[in-house]
């Protein structure tokens, strides 16, 4: 697991500090390569074989960004899920949508994540 994936988000406002390139690159770096970092967002798009599956991890990311308070924009159609993540109130990326990601990477990973999200 990531260190990115044991952070929790942190409440944010509009003084809550934007990401540099170098500094999101580098975190990036502990992400699935499947992410697109983007200069103002994260995106990944998930393939699945039915639109259940897509349903499926579209309402556990809907669940973990409730108990994180970070909320990513989700796209879900016929076996795919599109998750972008971006920091609206900052205008930009921050720390949280890197800790988003690395959670969401869990998903994928062998067994039920552990406790504290």
């Amino acid at each position: 697991m990531s260190q990115l994936a044991r952070e929790r988000c942190q409440a944010c406002s509009g003084e809550t500090p934007l990401l540099s390139t170098a500094e999101a690159s580098a975190l990036a770096a502990e992400l699935d390569p499947a992410w697109e970092l983007e200069t103002e967002r994260l995106r990944r798009r998930f393939r699945f074989r039915d639109f259940a599956s897509a349903f499926s991890l579209a309402t556990r990311v809907a669940l973990l960004a409730e108990r994180q308070g970070h909320h990513p924009d989700l796209r879900l159609g016929w076996g795919y899920l599109e998750v972008e993540l971006s920091t609206h109130v900052a205008h930009g990326l921050t720390r949280n949508d890197l800790i988003m990601a690395a959670k969401i990477d869990r998903f994928g990973e062998p067994g039920p994540p552990s406790g504290g999200d």
